[in-house]
C-alpha cells in the first residue's frame, strides 16, 4: 500500500498578498518556481501509480518543475471556489464582517459560474478524490498537487474529519506532504516538508 504525498503548487502574487485565489489562474512568481524546483529531491526515487494535478496553471507547472511526469489533470483538485470573495482578502473581508469565518460562514455568490463553495461541497469533491486515490494506492504512492485550501479539507475527509475540520491543517506554498496509514488507519506521516 503507497503513501499519498500533496503537493500545494508554488508563491503566486496573491498567495502573497493574501488575496483568495480559486478560479483566477495566476501564475508562479520567480520564488513560486523555485519552490517547485526545489521539491524535486523529495518526489524523486518513488514509484507513483498516479499523479494527479489541478488543472489549474499554477499547479501543473508546479508539477511540472517538481519533475513529476505522467500528471493528468483532475477537475475535482480545483481550489475552493470562493465566489465573491475571489481576489479579496480576509482582512477586507472583515471591515465588513469582522466575524467572517471561511470554513463556518462560507462565501457569498460570485459571477456567473461561480457561485462559491460550501466547505461540504469541497468535501464532496475530495471524497471523490480520495476514492480515486484508494483504487491507486495498492500499486504505489499516489500524488496530488493542488491548492492549500482544497487539500487541507481532503486532508481532514482522509483522516475521517468533517471538511470543515480543514482548519487544523495550515500549508504553506511549495510544500509536500504525506498522509499515510498506522496499524491500518491514516495518519499524517508528514506535514509542510520543504527540502
Amino acid at each position: 500500500m503507497g503513501d499519498l504525498l500533496l503537493v500545494r503548487h508554488g508563491e503566486t502574487e496573491w498567495s502573497v498578498s493574501g488575496q483568495h485565489t480559486s478560479w483566477t489562474d495566476l501564475p508562479l512568481t520567480g520564488h513560486g518556481e523555485e519552490q517547485a524546483k526545489s521539491l524535486a529531491p523529495l518526489l524523486s526515487g518513488r514509484t507513483f501509480a498516479s499523479v494527479l494535478s489541478s488543472p489549474l496553471g499554477r499547479a501543473i507547472r508546479t508539477a511540472e518543475l517538481a519533475g513529476l511526469s505522467g500528471v493528468s489533470p483532475c477537475d475535482d483538485l480545483h481550489e475552493w471556489d470562493y465566489g465573491g470573495y475571489e481576489g479579496v482578502t480576509t482582512v477586507d473581508i472583515h471591515r465588513n464582517r469582522p466575524d467572517w469565518y471561511l470554513w463556518t460562514d462560507g462565501v457569498p455568490p460570485g459571477p456567473e459560474g461561480h457561485p462559491g463553495e460550501s466547505p461540504a461541497e469541497v468535501g464532496a469533491r475530495a471524497d471523490r478524490v480520495l476514492a480515486r486515490v484508494d483504487a491507486a494506492l495498492p500499486d504505489g504512492d499516489v500524488v496530488l498537487v493542488a491548492h492549500a485550501h482544497f487539500l487541507r479539507v481532503l486532508t481532514a475527509r482522509r483522516l475521517g474529519l468533517v471538511p470543515a475540520d480543514g482548519r487544523l491543517f495550515q500549508l504553506a506554498t511549495g510544500t509536500v506532504s504525506r498522509l499515510s496509514t498506522e496499524h491500518g488507519r491514516p495518519v499524517v506521516a508528514e506535514w509542510n516538508t520543504r527540502p
